[in-house]
């Protein structure tokens, strides 16, 4: 659905994509990590036709992302990272400003509504709605004219860890539907949730990408740790998963009655893009 050939982007004497390759398959939720200025706005932004890249090829659904703008525009809706709905307007009028731009019929607005659990927030002004709700709003924006890829460009940042879940809930469910997803975030806990793959996205490259799963074993120590019960007192040890030194000491613990949980050691996101940047996500 999307392929990206060596792309490249400069602001001035910046570097902001340095020749980055990747590809997302139709019904994929794709998630794009890394900190601040790593390149995951512009990148999104050349996609959906804001920027001009300045070397490499981008296509989606086999268009050209700067020739074949017009073709494309029917086929994606994008979430940016800044709301940008009127705000002295109600939920309904902004939705309604957006189906005459698409040329939608307005009652795909109740029905989107509905799906986001904003029915009855539909005539209130956009300015008065929690961020949560405001996010739910833009999301349903760019879902009026049905398209086939979604750009969402952290669609989670500020909100809390409520309304944060209500959105995960509902990409999931776009997804279920058949609608590709491609979003940017810094949140590796989110995309470890919702990505079928990730690209670790540090200084304008791609320094890593593969299924969440795949990256965890790739980089686990193969270590677990045990929890145990000691004369009413706890105590954790840690272990090589594999060995027959493990294997015994394991089973003497589980026959004494001392196991109280056992956890692999396996990395998280996190802890996978430190040890490739050798720096945190800001």
């Amino acid at each position: 659905m999307i392929i990206v050939d060596n792309l490249t982007k400069e602001y001035g004497d910046k570097q902001a994509l340095r020749g980055i390759d990747f590809a997302v398959e139709k019904g994929e939720i794709f998630g794009l990590l890394g900190p601040n200025g790593a390149g995951k706005t512009t990148t999104i932004k050349i996609l959906t036709g804001q920027l001009w890249p300045d070397g490499g090829q981008a296509t989606i659904k086999n268009n050209d992302v700067i020739r074949e703008r017009v073709q494309i525009k029917p086929l994606i809706g994008a979430v940016p990272e800044e709301g940008n709905l009127y705000y002295r307007l109600t939920v309904k009028q902004n939705l309604e400003l957006f189906c005459r731009l698409y040329q939608c019929d307005f009652t795909i607005i109740d029905y989107l509504l509905g799906k986001v659990n904003l029915l009855a927030e539909k005539n209130v002004p956009v300015k008065n709605l929690s961020k949560g709700m405001k996010q739910r709003v833009l999301l349903v924006r760019a879902m009026l004219h049905r398209p086939e890829v979604l750009f969402l460009d952290e669609p989670t940042s500020g909100l809390d860890p409520s309304s944060a879940d209500s959105i995960h809930q509902l990409l999931l469910d776009l997804n279920q539907e058949g609608i590709t997803i491609l979003l940017t975030s810094h949140n590796m806990e989110e995309v470890d949730k919702l990505c079928h793959r990730v690209a670790f996205l540090e200084k304008g490259l791609i320094v890593a990408m593969d299924r969440p799963e795949n990256l965890k074993l790739k980089y686990n120590n193969n270590m677990m740790r045990v929890l145990l019960e000691n004369d009413n007192s706890l105590e954790e040890r840690v272990l090589e998963l594999a060995g027959e030194q493990s294997a015994q000491l394991l089973s003497k613990w589980v026959k004494e009655g001392k196991v109280k949980s056992i956890h692999s050691c396996e990395p998280t996101l996190a802890d996978i893009f430190v040890k490739l940047t050798g720096r945190e996500i800001d």
